[in-house]
């Protein structure tokens, strides 16, 4: 069982169900436990300073690890985000290029471009927000390398724009390749039950003081159990760089077509 469909949920529903969920957890612990914790600590609340340090300990080993991989998922957020900037500028670079090429090979690199551009913002983007690899612009490239290849240069400075051109697009077609591996990138299912346990195990612990005041206790659950959610919230939200709300857009790729790929009205 997966949990994609959280994604199609808007970011304040899916942090506030995120946050409701850790909390209902440490409130339905608190509950439960209480009998049993009473009988535990007896009349003189004696186990509390071991549960406080505990709590600390936990609370520190957790946090590390929950800060380690926050920064890693942070870092590979990104990464995507600057290699899709990069991908964009080398599709404008490449235009660019063959606007220098001469009749009549010029106006069939320059579509394949403009068509390589609108497929991945029209159809690519959508199927990556789903998870799903796209291919479509695959073929427009493998039709660019064709075009390119029917020209053959005639001076040298035909023969060194042709090894330029042909130089950016291998450049855009590994820029291609590290974007669709990255539609399935995120944390793998074991990292995601040391999350989730790690968070359990930190609310846990808050069930074994004993206080005589009911309300500072839940309070005091409910702030470490909405923490906990909200820190779970920013590593899912971040996790998949193309779904949610919070992703990668392909904003680069409509500015280099609006500038400069875009037909004359």
């Amino acid at each position: 069982m997966n949990f994609y469909w959280v994604y199609d949920l808007p970011t304040w529903l899916f942090a506030m169900l995120t946050i409701a969920v850790t909390v209902a957890v440490g409130l339905a612990g608190l509950f439960a436990t209480r009998k049993w914790v009473r009988r535990i600590h007896g009349d003189d609340h004696s186990h509390n300073d071991v549960v406080g340090f505990y709590l600390g300990a936990v609370c520190v080993f957790y946090g590390i690890t929950l800060g380690l991989l926050a920064v890693a998922t942070w870092q590979n957020f990104t990464d995507v985000e600057t290699r899709v900037g990069e991908e964009a500028a080398a599709v404008g670079v490449l235009y660019r290029d063959v606007s220098a090429f001469p009749e009549p090979y010029r106006p069939d690199l320059q579509s394949d471009l403009r068509r390589y551009a609108r497929e991945v913002i029209d159809v690519a983007w959508a199927l990556q927000r789903r998870g799903i690899v796209p291919e479509s612009e695959g073929n427009i490239l493998s039709a660019f390398e064709t075009h390119l290849q029917q020209f053959e240069p005639q001076t040298e400075g035909q023969k060194a724009l042709y090894t330029q051109i042909y130089a950016g697009f291998n450049h855009l077609a590994e820029l291609r390749g590290r974007r669709l591996q990255s539609v399935r990138e995120g944390l793998s299912g074991p990292l995601w039950a040391i999350v989730l346990a790690g968070a359990f195990l930190s609310i846990a612990v808050t069930w074994f003081f004993h206080m005589k005041s009911q309300g500072m206790h839940f309070w005091m659950t409910v702030m470490l159990s909405a923490l906990l959610g909200l820190l779970i919230f920013l590593l899912g939200a971040l996790d998949n760089p193309f779904r949610g709300e919070i992703s990668v857009s392909s904003q680069p790729f409509e500015l280099v077509y609006q500038r400069r790929m875009a037909p004359a009205k």
